[in-house]
């Protein structure tokens, strides 16, 4: 019995390589095959790696592998998204391909269909936090944010560069660091993303606030729970906050407020 069946990433690399066959792998098949699916050798040349190297993957031995290794064995082995995902959980890695709006380019208007259907206050942000789409509900409770025209749809542009937002948020100090917390743990793959850097560096130009937070390098966890607001019609509004993200459009985050 092969080391390899002894642990579920050995297993899982295994299966893979015994389903893959050589034809669709672009390999020759020849006459005298006796394994089943690919060689170690042919998924280890696919993927730019030594055969070495391999078997200790299929023995479960990750102490040194790496992402790198990691996307070029996924992409020797063909494997969906959800199985690379799946092997760099076995592996104890994050997958570092950044999921895009992109990568479900229906999630968008699925949302934007879905949110009419909730009665409290529902919005939907993108990988920046900049609201791809709202309800009613929201737009009477975010009065200064999703209910003005010409506002901008970024939450971080609203809590950090609209004067209004210091008054609407309850204890508006500790509000914003929690939030420049959980962006930072949000963006984790992102830093490097062009679009990202730039969003990061025109908030660091414009709110001193904002600035100060981030060069804090706090990292927390989004989290729901109480939330007050005081509304300038409404007067004090207190709700709990839900935030899911959809299996098929993780790049998303539907906010809730219950």
């Amino acid at each position: 019995m092969e080391s390899s069946a002894s642990t579920p990433l050995g297993a899982f690399l295994r299966a893979h390589r015994e389903r893959l066959t050589p034809q669709q792998a672009g390999l020759p098949s020849g006459t005298r095959r006796r394994a089943k699916g690919l060689r170690r050798e042919e998924v280890a040349q696919l993927a730019g790696i030594s055969p070495t190297w391999l078997t200790w993957l299929e023995q479960g031995r990750t102490e040194s592998v790496s992402a790198h290794t990691l996307s070029r064995l996924a992409a020797a082995l063909q494997l969906s998204g959800a199985e690379t995902d799946y092997l760099f959980d076995l592996a104890g890695l994050k997958n570092p391909k950044d999921k895009r709006v992109e990568d479900n380019p229906q999630a968008r208007d699925i949302l934007a269909e879905m949110l009419p259907h909730i009665a409290i206050p529902a919005y939907v942000l993108d990988r920046h936090w900049r609201a791809a789409a709202w309800n009613e509900a929201a737009a009477e409770l975010f009065c200064d944010w999703l209910g003005k025209p010409d506002a901008s749809r970024s939450q971080l542009d609203f809590i950090f560069l609209t004067p209004e937002a210091r008054t609407f948020i309850d204890n508006w100090p500790e509000r914003a660091r929690r939030i420049v917390a959980e962006l930072r743990a949000d963006l984790g793959q992102q830093l490097d993303d062009a679009e990202t850097a730039e969003m990061l560096e025109r908030l660091r130009r414009d709110s001193a606030e904002f600035d100060r937070l981030w060069q804090q390098q706090d990292v927390l966890e989004r989290e729901g729970g109480e939330r007050a607001f005081h509304h300038p019609a409404l007067g004090q509004i207190n709700k709990r906050q839900i935030t899911l993200r959809p299996a098929n459009a993780p790049e998303f985050k539907l906010v809730m407020l219950l």
